[in-house]
């Protein structure tokens, strides 16, 4: 049931910022397409990483082994950023042959605001899914679904607002991603 509604949420929230993207033409829309299937692809291994340490977390919390917990979870928070740094570096430095492999090489107006979007912090997004994987293990799945509200309805809203401001426009769609993920992190944590 929850899994179900946290699902929902996240597809809606996901259609919004889509519909704020839309609004800044072809270029954009194209550019966003291509930096969502590289973050995508960046961040699955830290997803599986977030569904690994559920199962770790719930073996250790039905024996009762809360200090075994905790001292996988600091194991885990450092592997997990230092993963995700690692990714960004190479995401952002490796941001306009990754763009290269959805779109021709002609396409340069595409990759170069592409690129321009690339290289986000993925740190926000790891922890938020071993948060994920914490709350499943714990039985308390209905903090997913707050930490993907607080995350998404961040989005949207910073997506929102921040596009609006002239100087900063397409930008801040870009820049209200990991915010979210940061302040469902602090939710969360």
């Amino acid at each position: 049931g929850f899994t179900c509604l946290q699902q929902s949420v996240m597809n809606f929230g996901i259609l919004v910022v889509q519909g704020i993207v839309n609004s800044f033409g072809a270029t954009i829309m194209a550019a966003f397409a291509v930096a969502v299937k590289i973050d995508t692809i960046a961040y699955m291994p830290v997803g599986d990483f977030g569904n690994a340490f559920s199962v770790f977390v719930a073996q250790n919390y039905g024996a009762g082994k809360k200090e075994r917990i905790r001292q996988g979870i600091r194991q885990s928070v450092i592997s997990v950023i230092l993963f995700c740094i690692v990714i960004s570096c190479g995401v952002f430095v490796l941001a306009q042959p990754l763009m290269q492999l959805f779109v021709s090489e002609t396409s340069r107006e595409i990759i170069a605001v592409g690129v321009r979007i690339e290289g986000a912090c993925y740190v926000g997004i790891g922890i938020l899914f071993m948060l994920y994987g914490y709350y499943r293990a714990v039985n308390r799945p209905n903090m997913s679904v707050v930490l993907t509200v607080i995350s998404l309805g961040t989005r949207v809203l910073l997506s929102y607002t921040l596009s609006k401001i002239s100087w900063l426009g397409v930008t801040g769609i870009w820049v209200s991603i990991p915010i979210g993920w940061f302040l469902a992190d602090a939710g969360g944590g």
